[in-house]
């Protein structure tokens, strides 16, 4: 059987087929996205024109490294592609995406994309979200009452469960390339994800949350058994 690396380069290596010569591509980050930055490079290397749009430091790093050509999102605001990863894909491709910390890159370049194509191996498949804790992103003033307000706001969504501030491996808050911290959410299940999503959105020092909703166009699936395309019309 596969290991998780090959399953998230097959998944990469399918999603590549998608991209063609002149596209503006938005470049996700995390461990799948990077395997399809590392095979985007190879065919850069062979003769493909593209531009890339990072949505981490990280990922940055990584595409000029490899010589993959990129661009600020100011320079190319509108994008052809963008090709990310998620931690959890339920039911109409919702997504539950942060668990590397870049929510709120990711979500700004995969909004400014006109598809967007999920990348990940077949566990990441779900029948509800919120097993996996959803990320919120809020500004670094005011975090304890923020925190409160989030846990009232999450209750009054229908939700529960313990919100934890992120730390680093070192015990020190986890600085997101934005400047912002992030409060983990660990909800078990999330019933109605627009609706809890609303509700974070109304609390102030609130930035950004994990909950990636209408942007997936498409999921590229790898699994024991090969790979399958998950595809969404209704997506934006």
């Amino acid at each position: 059987m596969a290991d998780a690396e090959d399953l998230k380069r097959r998944a990469a290596a399918r999603a590549l087929e998608y991209v063609t010569d002149g596209m503006r591509l938005g470049l996700g980050t995390g461990s799948t996205a990077k395997h399809f930055v590392a095979l985007l490079a190879e065919r850069v290397a062979g003769g493909l024109k593209v531009v890339g749009v990072p949505t981490s430091e990280q990922t940055k790093a990584q595409a000029l490294s490899l010589g993959v050509p990129l661009a600020t999102l100011d320079e190319q605001p509108e994008l052809d592609l963008c090709i990310d990863g998620a931690d959890e894909i339920g039911p109409g491709l919702a997504l539950i995406k942060g668990g590397g910390g870049a929510l709120l890159r990711e979500k700004i370049v995969a909004s400014a994309a006109r598809e967007m194509i999920v990348i990940a191996d077949e566990t990441k498949l779900v029948g509800t979200l919120g097993v996996f804790p959803l990320p919120i992103e809020i500004v670094t003033f005011g975090v304890v009452a923020t925190t409160r307000r989030l846990e009232s706001a999450i209750a009054a969504a229908g939700c529960a469960g313990e919100l934890r501030l992120r730390h680093t491996k070192d015990g020190k808050p986890f600085v997101t390339d934005q400047g912002n911290v992030i409060v983990d959410a660990h909800l078990g299940q999330i019933a109605d994800p627009r609706r809890l999503a609303r509700a974070v959105e109304e609390v102030a020092g609130v930035v950004e949350h994990g909950l990636f909703l209408g942007l997936a166009r498409r999921a590229v699936l790898a699994g024991a058994d090969g790979i399958r395309v998950l595809e969404d019309q209704t997506a934006a």
